[in-house]
């Protein structure tokens, strides 16, 4: 990883959609080398993807709230059978296994504080594994970089 690779995925990051050329002007790179770079850069897994970053509100995401879900046991198959489940859940948006006081962090989207009782009555509630849910409302974002 050199200082073009670096500039390169930093643009990127930035702007997903910018055309070659003139992320090749911003990187200071030929637009042919700076292609075969942001190619490498495909190839070897660095860059995974491309994603549009959607506004939550114009797509009916009022709540959101982090986690955290504490298993009743701590087996391999008791997580499995988690994870399972959890993916089936088009509330949760990231479901992250951690070490500490709990087993799994989630982020959730709901359209508002009642979609979200529902889906912790409903669904998370509802699973034999889990025996502690806590949650943490976001109330802001100063800073969010997930695209």
């Amino acid at each position: 990883m050199d200082r073009f690779n670096e500039r390169i995925l930093h643009e990127l990051l930035h702007d997903g959609r910018v055309s070659n050329t003139e992320l090749s002007e911003r990187v200071g790179l030929s637009p042919s080398a700076c292609l075969r770079r942001v190619q490498e850069l495909e190839r070897t897994g660095v860059i995974q993807g491309y994603r549009a970053v959607l506004n939550p509100l114009a797509m009916g995401v009022g709540f959101t709230a982090y986690i955290a879900v504490g298993l009743s046991d701590h087996s391999k198959q008791s997580q499995a059978a988690f994870e399972k489940s959890i993916v089936t859940l088009k509330e949760v948006v990231e479901c992250h296994n951690m070490t500490g006081s709990f087993e799994y962090l989630l982020r959730v989207e709901t359209r508002d504080l009642a979609a979200y009782k529902a889906f912790h009555t409903d669904a998370l509630g509802t699973f034999p594994q889990v025996n502690s849910i806590t949650t943490y409302v976001v109330m802001d974002s100063a800073k969010d970089e997930r695209a």
